[in-house]
């Protein structure tokens, strides 16, 4: 799926979102990837669904976001309330949502310049 959003000067925008691939601005990412609001995208090391733990979602606090994105890939898996814990103790709010959606989502809160982060996980 292509997206056009407004460009938004200083933010990344995610252009486009396919099984298993994201590109932010004219960048690719295969596997999961954070997307920062500002700053380069990273790797995310929380491998599938089922290897994620409470040190995935810590280590998006490095980014000192407001709000974090959860794309949990092709359909909607809530991750554990423990795993939350060091988001939650920093009132950093987190939304969970097909990574197709987070895509958008994310798009439209940077383009606000919201303090977002996207976390997403893809699968082929």
């Amino acid at each position: 799926m292509k997206f056009q959003p407004d460009r938004a000067e200083g933010v990344n925008v995610i252009t486009r979102h396919e099984p298993g691939r994201v590109w932010v601005g004219t960048v690719c990412f295969e596997g999961s990837v954070i997307v920062p609001w500002k700053g380069d995208p990273v790797p995310w090391s929380a491998g599938g669904p089922d290897a994620l733990n409470e040190a995935s979602f810590s280590a998006l606090l490095e980014f000192q976001p407001e709000l974090v994105i959860f794309g949990s890939g092709n359909r909607i898996r809530f991750p554990s309330p423990s795993w939350l814990r060091g988001l939650i103790q920093a009132r950093v709010g987190l939304e969970t949502m097909d990574t197709a959606a987070a895509c958008r989502t994310y798009n439209v809160l940077a383009s606000e310049r919201r303090c977002v982060v996207a976390a997403l996980m893809l699968q082929a």
